[in-house]
This record gives C-alpha cells, sequence and structure tokens, in this order.
C-alpha cells in the first residue's frame, strides 16, 4: 500500500526545532526577524507572504512587511534593499519573484546579502549549496524535499535518483542536496529524449517540471518515492507535477498536492531566518 508523505507532520518538526533555537536567542536579547518586500499586489505573493506571516507567528519569528509600489524604480528598490542588508535588527529577508518588468531581477537578487538570504537566492547562497561550504542557506523548496525524505526515513545514500527539472529554485539545488547525501543523481528536462526510461529506473523521483500531471503512470515503477514539488491549478483545483491517481497505485511513497512540499517550505524558511540570526550574533 502506498505511503502519502503528508508535509504537516515534518513542518511541526522543523518549527520544533526553530523554537528552540529561538528560545536560546530571546534570552541573549535577540529577536529573529524577517523582511518581506513585495513589489505590486500579486495574488500569488500575497497568498505566499500570509503563509509565511502565519508561520513565523506560529514559531515567534517577528516579521516586518515591506509592500512598494508597483511602479517603484529599479534605484529606489535597491537603495531599499542596501538599507535592509544594514539594518543588525533584520536577520533574513525575503524578497518576492518574480519582479515587474520594468524592475532588473538579477541586479535585485544579487543586491541582497548573502548573509540574509533566507530563500537562497544569491550567486552567494547557491555557492555554498554546490560546494557544500554550509554558508548561505539552500532555496527552501529544494531544502524542503530533503527534509521530508529525511523525515520520513527515506535513505538517499546509493540510491538513484532522478530529478525532473534544472531551474536554480528547485532542480539545480535539490541535484546537489541529494549528491551530498551520497545519492547517485540524474537531472531530466525538456530536451531529455526518452524521459520515462531514464524516471523508471528511480528509487526516489523529484518532480520539479512545472506542468499540472504532465508525470503520468509511464513515468513510473514500483517501490520508488515520489516527491512531487509541483503546485499547479486545473479547473480551479490544486494538483502537483504528477498525476497522483495514476500514481497510487505503482508508487511505494508520495508526496500529496496540497499538504506536501508547500506545506513544509515556510518552515524551513522560518528555520532560516532563526540560523540567520544566530550567525548574525555569533
Amino acid at each position: 500500500m502506498v505511503t502519502e508523505l503528508k508535509g504537516a507532520p515534518v513542518a511541526a518538526a522543523i518549527d520544533e526545532r526553530s523554537q528552540k533555537e529561538l528560545t536560546a536567542l530571546l534570552e541573549r536579547g535577540i529577536s529573529p526577524t524577517l523582511a518581506i518586500v513585495r513589489v505590486g499586489e500579486r495574488e500569488d505573493d500575497l497568498a505566499y507572504e500570509n503563509g509565511a506571516v502565519k508561520r513565523c507567528e506560529k514559531v515567534g519569528v517577528a516579521v516586518s512587511r515591506i509592500a512598494l509600489p508597483e511602479n517603484i524604480s529599479q534605484t529606489e528598490l535597491l537603495k531599499k534593499i542596501e538599507a535592509l542588508n544594514s539594518d543588525r535588527l533584520i536577520h533574513g529577508i525575503l524578497i518576492l519573484m518574480p519582479l515587474p518588468k520594468h524592475l532588473d531581477g538579477e541586479r535585485v537578487r544579487l543586491a541582497l546579502s548573502p548573509d540574509k538570504d533566507v530563500d537562497g537566492i544569491t550567486d552567494g547562497s547557491l555557492a555554498g549549496v554546490f560546494t557544500g561550504s554550509g554558508k548561505g542557506f539552500p532555496p527552501c523548496t529544494a531544502q524542503a524535499c530533503i527534509e521530508i525524505l529525511d523525515h520520513y526515513g527515506v535513505e538517499c545514500k546509493g540510491k538513484r535518483a532522478v530529478v525532473i527539472g534544472r531551474s536554480l529554485v528547485v532542480g539545480k539545488p535539490v541535484s546537489m542536496l541529494l549528491m551530498a547525501k551520497n545519492a547517485t543523481v540524474t537531472v531530466c528536462h525538456t530536451r531529455t529524449v526518452d524521459m520515462p526510461s531514464v524516471t523508471r529506473n528511480a528509487d526516489i523521483l523529484i518532480a520539479a517540471a512545472g506542468k499540472a500531471k504532465a508525470i503520468g503512470a509511464e513515468f513510473l515503477s514500483e517501490n520508488q518515492t515520489v516527491i512531487d514539488v509541483g503546485i499547479n491549478f486545473l479547473d480551479g483545483a490544486m494538483c502537483g507535477d504528477v498525476d497522483y491517481d495514476a500514481a497510487l497505485p505503482v508508487v511505494s511513497a508520495i508526496t500529496p498536492v496540497p499538504g506536501g512540499v508547500g506545506t513544509v517550505t515556510t518552515s524551513v524558511l522560518v528555520n532560516h531566518v532563526v540560523q540567520a540570526a544566530t550567525r548574525i550574533n555569533d
């Protein structure tokens, strides 16, 4: 029978870790604080922001919500980020992406201090992931995948892991994190020839294709653990990149959508803020 890898127990365990670290910081007079920078009023940005704020409030992390007008200039936005970089009372900065088209997202990304980059978008943070130095923080969604595998005792050492997707947000960093756990990793993408023949050989499959129900039964095999990163909407209902109903009779374990990776991501974000506060004040 298939095991459903629900995110809620994983998130709760991460929150418990965060609260223990937070208590130690508060005893030193340090209040971990996250600054959320939002440009404009995109519904998906607001939804993610509200989810992050709720998780912060649950753990006890303070939040500074910085709502900027959609027509803000590049210069003014960079000045705001520099001010946050310099503010010792701000320990983590989350910039909601993508930015409006008139802004250079690459310049904004690179302007953020890696020490406060709690969502792993700067080159400094990504370098830490790729070198294994431990500097900076991995992208939250990529780390959420690993947190789920760890929580449910899925062994990575020596296993064949296939990642579908090669973005800097999930695909590439999660591949590095899997290799750090001694998995043998293959990355598939839109130019992969006969992708199902590759994915069927995986012990662990990370689906970050970005397309609703793109991964059907022909991509899957018995005894697989499937981590579905996708967040898509079909006919008003949320679904993943994996055809969940088609996967159930085949695989050994799978994350649901909703209620899987996304549930864990905000807990990882909050934990990064607490860790950043510790590092900045050590």
